[in-house]
């Protein structure tokens, strides 16, 4: 059976429904960002509990939304959210249920993911994974440098094939990820390098007051609300980002960047977070209270 052979039909799904895997690092020397899923924990679990390997492409779905239909026998899993998960049988009653579960669905059979009740990013892996172009070694959608596919869209979506023998549920080892309800989030952060171009007091600041994330968020980076830092020394070079900088901007309040941030910056970086907290960010929705904690 060849990939062409295993499609699902997607009848509805919300505008930022992205592929995603882990994305295309090492190329930042031409200016291409590293990309890849923005909740890298939960983007790997699914994959795992249907077999895939950790890396293969999956959706990301923001706020849920998906509605598709089995063309060929295939196993479901989604992580990242708390949302409702129907599956219709071409034959037979609906048979609610909810994410962080394993789904097996037969040819004919359509599956609805509902609306989040918690968490912002869900992860939908199908076994064989989504087939999709590579771009630099990756099928991940960036959305800053337009690299990888379009965003998911109603009609056809390829399916490659499953891993071992035929399609049958794997076994699936350990128990999903707890629900992520973060009305708060604690972000870990490994300090500079350019810590020292924030005014001592303002550092303070920035560890010990709260911070809230804003509506203008995106996957480029997560933007606060909060007491504005104070820097020193005017403008610095063009350095090099990565994934989980923490840049001071002329507004003074904090950005986190996320996985299609710029891949160079010239405002000051107080710290890095740590790949978790950054998995936990991708999850914040707008409110969330966040507090930063030295490391």
């Amino acid at each position: 059976m060849t990939a062409t052979d295993r499609t699902l039909t997607v009848a509805e799904t919300e505008p930022l429904t992205l592929v995603e895997d882990m994305g295309r690092p090492g190329h930042a020397d031409t200016g291409v960002t590293g990309s890849g899923a923005f909740d890298r924990a939960s983007a790997r679990q699914a994959n795992v509990a249907v077999g895939n390997p950790p890396d293969a492409p999956l959706l990301e779905v923001l706020l849920g939304g998906l509605d598709v239909t089995a063309g060929c026998p295939v196993t479901v899993a989604v992580t990242g959210i708390d949302a409702p998960l129907t599956v219709h049988p071409a034959a037979g009653r609906a048979r609610p249920g909810h994410t962080r579960t394993v789904v097996r669905l037969a040819a004919g059979d359509r599956l609805v993911l509902g609306t989040a009740t918690s968490g912002l990013r869900g992860y939908v892996a199908f076994s064989g994974g989504v087939d999709a172009a590579f771009v630099l070694g990756s099928a991940s959608t960036d959305t800053l440098g337009s690299l990888g596919p379009a965003p998911v869209a109603p009609g056809p979506l390829s399916l490659g094939p499953p891993a071992g023998a035929g399609d049958a549920p794997p076994h699936r080892r350990g128990g999903f990820l707890p629900p992520l309800r973060p009305t708060a989030v604690v972000v870990d952060v490994v300090p500079g390098p350019r810590e020292d171009r924030v005014a001592p007091e303002s550092v303070e600041t920035f560890y010990t007051r709260v911070y809230r994330v804003t509506p203008q968020s995106d996957r480029v980076g997560v933007r606060l609300d909060g007491p504005p830092l104070t820097t020193l020394g005017g403008s610095l070079p063009s350095e090099g980002t990565v994934r989980g900088t923490i840049q001071v901007p002329p507004s003074g309040v904090p950005t986190v960047f996320g996985p299609d941030h710029p891949v160079t910056g010239g405002y000051p970086v107080i710290g890095v977070a740590t790949p978790e907290s950054v998995d936990a960010l991708a999850q914040a929705a707008p409110g969330t209270e966040v507090r930063f904690r030295r490391v």
